[in-house]
């Protein structure tokens, strides 16, 4: 009978435990509750709240909106941002910030791909290992520049990519710290560049 009570305790503590790893997309109400327009410089496009052994975080990611038609909007800049609830406040953690590059062909928008943004723990270390995708378009309808940052135990590695009808302007790069990641999170990054490219009709290679 001992025994039998080790056992579920152990199962309750273990369920209990795990209950703390997860994440969640926050409403409109939800996001105005934690007063998280107070985070960002932009208006909110998407939050998340997300809770593992670390704590509870929010992820704000903003646009800027520039010029908003009925047909589309257009951004300038956008801004990530995560913070950890401390004491009734917010401590970033960490942010990510970009804007429109002056090149040819010139770039008109800039925007977060939420579609394959996730906050999840990949590596199975109960700590959430966020994705952040986004992009630009040219004035022709086409992409341009890919980001896939993935934040790693609150450090950046990023993969850049230029679009590119010609090779000698067509690029893909890892940092050079990409290999420091573990091996289940680099596969599933590669995992999720294949879907992108399915998908989007992207090349995402280097010439």
């Amino acid at each position: 009978m001992k025994k039998y009570i080790l056992i579920l305790l152990s199962f309750y503590s273990t369920f209990t435990f795990s209950q703390k790893i997860g994440s969640s997309k926050l409403t409109k109400q939800e996001i105005h509750e934690r007063e998280l327009e107070n985070i960002t410089d932009f208006p909110i496009y998407r939050a998340f709240e997300f809770q593992d052994k670390g704590g509870v975080y929010e992820l704000v990611l903003g646009e800027n909106q520039k010029t908003i038609s009925k047909k589309d909007t257009l951004n300038t800049k956008i801004q990530a941002i995560c913070v950890i609830n401390d004491h009734g406040g917010f401590l970033e953690k960490w942010r990510i910030n970009d804007l429109l590059e002056d090149n040819l062909p010139k770039e008109t928008n800039i925007w977060f791909w939420t579609k394959y943004c996730s906050t999840k723990d990949i590596d199975g270390d109960e700590y959430i290992d966020p994705i952040i995708v986004y992009g630009t378009r040219t004035e022709d309808g086409y992409i341009r520049r890919v980001k896939v940052i993935t934040v790693y135990k609150n450090k950046k590695y990023v993969i850049r990519a230029v679009e590119c009808d010609l090779d000698d302007c067509r690029s893909f790069k890892k940092d050079q710290n990409w290999n420091m990641l573990p091996q289940k999170i680099k596969t599933h990054v590669d995992q999720l560049l294949a879907k992108m490219r399915k998908e989007q009709d992207l090349l995402l290679k280097n010439g």
